[in-house]
């Protein structure tokens, strides 16, 4: 997420400090110690401005979510509504998501959302996009086998893509949809989503079930659409 600088960014993230882990590495294996007897532990990679975050946290009160942004300027944002909101089962990590394994266990994760990434049209950046092997890899090493990742997009060619990498590694897709909202709302939005859906744009959406797999070699495939600002 691209955002200008926030010139009281400093005295805003000391104001949700509460919210914000400093130190994730150290909570590597015990996450579900911030909430004594959460039912799951959930991830959210990319939480911008975090309305899906902190709306998920609220309806699902049983749930540990750890939601990550490397972009310090939305995430302050998404913290100052989980406080606003007074959530105590939500909390955030400023970093790169190539970086989970070094802050999740093996299989610790019951669950991983990827919402609206940056698409990386060109063929040069393919590993960089989020559902690139690469990552997938390391998904299924902190998500538990059969726990799942719930991806949206509203970008059809980083979709069609995307599929193409879950079935080279084997992965099972479910509730597979290229119109999500066609016959009206299903779950809870993004602020990206809403506008998307009000132009009139298909969400794209599927569950990937997490396994062991062994990393497919790489093939050459290009996602030509422009980049999307997401």
């Amino acid at each position: 997420m691209r955002m200008r600088r926030m010139k009281n960014l400093d005295s805003r993230m000391a104001a949700t400090s509460a919210y914000r882990i400093e130190n994730p590495e150290a909570q590597k294996g015990t996450w579900r110690e911030l909430k004594k007897g959460c039912a799951a532990l959930w991830v959210e990679v990319g939480c911008g401005k975090g309305k899906f975050t902190a709306e998920t946290a609220a309806a699902n009160p049983d749930v540990l979510l750890i939601a990550v942004e490397r972009c310090r300027e939305a995430m302050v944002v998404a913290m100052e509504k989980a406080q606003t909101m007074g959530l105590n089962n939500v909390f955030f990590i400023d970093m790169d998501v190539a970086n989970i394994e070094a802050i999740f266990a093996g299989q610790e994760i019951d669950r991983l959302f990827i919402n609206f990434p940056d698409p990386w049209p060109r063929k040069k950046n393919a590993k960089r996009r989020l559902t690139h092997r690469s990552f997938l890899d390391k998904y299924c090493r902190v998500v538990k086998e059969s726990g799942e990742i719930h991806f949206k997009t509203d970008n059809a060619p980083l979709f069609e893509y995307s599929l193409e990498e879950f079935a080279a590694c084997g992965l099972q897709v479910n509730a597979l949809t290229r119109d999500l909202h066609k016959d009206g709302i299903v779950g809870i939005m993004t602020g990206y989503e809403e506008k998307f859906h009000a132009l009139g744009t298909p969400i794209n959406r599927c569950e990937v079930v997490c396994q062991p797999f062994m990393m497919p070699k790489e093939e050459k495939k290009e996602c030509t659409t422009q980049e999307t600002q997401i």
